[in-house]
């Protein structure tokens, strides 16, 4: 088997915490990644009341993979059916606080057809989500800047909240610099 290639690894001293060994550490998988649309714009789920901003994507549910994951969390948080193009690889978080480690696979996905109505949980109502399309560098900069403004949620504390954006903001960043490769991606 083929070992992924990592995006990257969010840990507590991306926010200057002291890193303390994960012990057994609860461990969740998720699919997640980049969705454009014919105008080469990238979908940004944004949750106004904790000012955040990030890609779509989730956990991913008993009985489903990867990939069955990923197009249902897409079309659950933007009403779009997509096609995967490329699949770029992992990201691990690991929240030492939480003794909590989640393993996300990335994809790039096109919108094939969109429903424009979303189908969002209670928790993301309650959060004011709602679907923005921005082109790459301005949903970057959506993304980095909301980190200093972020506010946690009775579902979500700010700590959770903080390593899915920069999570999020390390996905963009890879993207960007390897998007002349993605070609060379190959999609799994």
């Amino acid at each position: 088997m083929k070992k992924d290639n990592i995006i990257g690894i969010v840990k507590d001293s991306n926010f200057n915490l002291k890193v303390k060994p994960l012990k057994n550490p609860e461990i969740r998988y998720a699919s997640r990644g980049i969705i454009f649309n014919d105008k080469g714009e990238i979908a940004v789920f944004n949750k106004k009341n904790k000012n955040e901003y990030k890609l779509p994507g989730g956990g991913i549910e008993e009985k489903e993979d990867k990939i069955e994951a990923f197009k249902r969390e897409v079309l659950e948080e933007t009403g779009c059916f997509v096609e995967i193009t490329n699949y770029l690889g992992i990201i691990i978080e690991e929240k030492s606080l939480t003794n909590f480690k989640q393993i996300s696979y990335v994809y790039v996905a096109k919108v094939i057809k969109n429903l424009n109505k979303l189908n969002l949980t209670l928790k993301e109502q309650e959060e004011g989500a709602t679907l923005l399309w921005k082109d790459l560098n301005e949903a970057l900069n959506l993304i980095t800047n909301c980190q200093r403004e972020l506010v946690g949620s009775k579902y979500d504390n700010l700590y959770k909240s903080l390593f899915m954006v920069e999570r999020d903001k390390k996905i963009l960043e890879y993207y960007l610099k390897n998007k002349n490769l993605e070609k060379d991606i190959k999609y799994k």
